[in-house]
């Protein structure tokens, strides 16, 4: 009997390593803020593993555009099966490549102040750009690209590199979408005042936090971590009369993956109540689904004053828009 026993102890031991192998692994790329240790990602992970039977792996790229390119270089050899954290302004460079597969979740709960919708991508929050200030240092900010670009020869500005961070492409794109023709011109008035251009947002924040500028390139909903996790109200963002360009971020299935329905459940769970609260308080952005927005958080830009460029006329026109800022700043 004892042998009988110890045989039996041992075959249930010599399979408990496969049975752990066989656990799949949910691998994604995305953006460092998102990856960090304060951004949605452990909440995102500890949810979705208590019912998928799996374990999410979250890879941290310096940005999402940093993402899109790691998977570009890596083909289908790639260990990602999503990329996470593209925006409306790269999802037409995104599609191009061929590699996103259709995602196949049902988006009827969205709910977004523009109408934009996609077969390959899935929205899970969205934003406004705009110029963070400290309120202290600066009590009078510009309200204006014209008034930024004004006499006031000591302002000073952080941006991000539109090639390397989604907030910088965001700033051409809003640029364009205001002064249109004009907007070599207003690159030019702007130029003097940029203190930087940092490669990601993260470290184009901490300088301005460390009172290196006195206003970043930002959203505005910025402030509300101020005011909800730090009780600070000093932080405010600046609202423009030339309106604010919005950013919807999305999420893609790679056609290369072998968990298609498993990074689909992963997509679907990304809009359940549970997620896009936690997306709301750690990534600060609006949800994209109907959930209350806490005290502290600016209600969303009034529609007649949100910006959005049509993705074609992006993806047709981003280079040489970005060639127009970079030369206004050599």
């Amino acid at each position: 009997m004892f042998r009988l026993a110890f045989l039996a102890s041992a075959l249930v031991l010599s399979t408990l390593p496969a049975a752990a192998q066989e656990q799949p692994t949910l691998t994604i790329y995305t953006y460092d803020a998102f990856a960090a240790d304060w951004g949605p990602a452990p909440g995102l992970k500890a949810g979705f593993e208590e019912t998928c039977g799996c374990t999410v792996n979250f890879v941290a790229a310096d940005s999402s555009i940093g993402a899109l390119r790691r998977v570009q270089l890596e083909g289908d050899t790639t260990e990602a099966d999503i990329v996470l954290g593209l925006d409306t302004a790269v999802v037409g460079e995104a599609r191009a490549t061929g590699l996103f597969a259709e995602h196949g979740v049902d988006t009827s709960r969205l709910s977004l102040p523009q109408d934009w919708s996609a077969p390959d991508f899935v929205p899970f929050d969205y934003g406004y750009f705009a110029f963070v200030y400290n309120t202290e240092t600066l009590p009078e900010p510009p309200t204006s690209f014209e008034a930024l670009a004004g006499d006031d020869e000591d302002l000073t500005i952080v941006i991000q590199d539109p090639r390397s961070a989604t907030p910088g492409l965001g700033l051409v794109l809003w640029l364009k979408a205001a002064y249109g023709d004009d907007t070599n011109e207003a690159w030019a008035d702007i130029a003097p005042h940029v203190l930087t251009v940092t490669s990601g947002w993260s470290e184009a924040y901490s300088l301005f936090l460390n009172g290196e500028a006195d206003m970043v390139l930002s959203y505005t909903t910025s402030p509300a971590y101020h005011i909800i996790a730090e009780d600070d109200d000093r932080y405010a963002a600046a609202p423009f009369t030339e309106g604010h360009y919005a950013q919807i971020e999305v999420a893609g299935i790679l056609k290369s993956s072998p968990h298609q329905e498993l990074a689909q459940d992963f997509l679907s769970y990304m809009l359940t109540p549970e997620a896009q609260e936690n997306i709301m308080m750690t990534n600060w952005m609006y949800p994209v689904t109907d959930i209350t927005l806490p005290k502290g958080f600016a209600p969303p830009v009034p529609a007649d004053e949100a910006l959005l460029l049509d993705a074609d006329e992006v993806t047709a026109n981003k280079n040489a828009w970005i060639e127009e800022m970079l030369g206004a700043l050599r």
